[in-house]
């Protein structure tokens, strides 16, 4: 089941490398969103950034890539009978999945994609929704777990 997941996740990367390099004459001159203006602050590892609502939107899609990531990468070990280890999955090492080069530095989306794979592995492992829940399915983060991880502050 983890190497069908992985196999899975690693397409999912080819995938989006195929369409970023279809995107890569990306002229941010003319990408009105690009050069808004941040309107939102938030802090990791003890730092401020500054972002706009596409930043924010990115970083919220973040957690929730990670969260569905982690949930499948969770089923798959339980289903393998692997012990709990979310730290050696391919998928939590790559945290790329998703970030398309835009809005926020690749640091800061692997760290939140990151922080949602950690809960969504936990409930796949343990076959629970304490942190999301599955809508339409698909596993998504709670608000209010997201709004935890995602601590954002208006400043406009």
């Amino acid at each position: 089941a983890q190497y069908r997941f992985q196999q899975q996740y690693v397409e999912n990367l080819r995938q989006q490398q195929l369409r970023m390099q279809n995107d890569r004459n990306h002229d941010y001159n003319s990408d009105p969103y690009y050069y808004t203006a941040p309107t939102y602050r938030y802090n990791r590892g003890g730092v401020y950034y500054e972002t706009n609502q596409y930043g924010v939107n990115l970083l919220r899609q973040a957690v929730n890539y990670g969260y569905e990531e982690g949930f499948q990468a969770g089923q798959a070990d339980r289903a393998d009978g692997w012990r709990s280890s979310y730290q050696d999955s391919f998928a939590y090492q790559d945290a790329n999945y998703g970030y398309n080069g835009y809005y926020v530095d690749q640091d800061a989306y692997n760290y939140y994609f990151r922080e949602g794979f950690r809960r969504g592995y936990d409930d796949g492992f343990l076959g629970r929704y304490q942190y999301g829940r599955n809508v339409s399915g698909a596993n998504r983060i709670l608000d209010g777990i997201l709004g935890g991880i995602l601590v954002l502050n208006a400043i406009r």
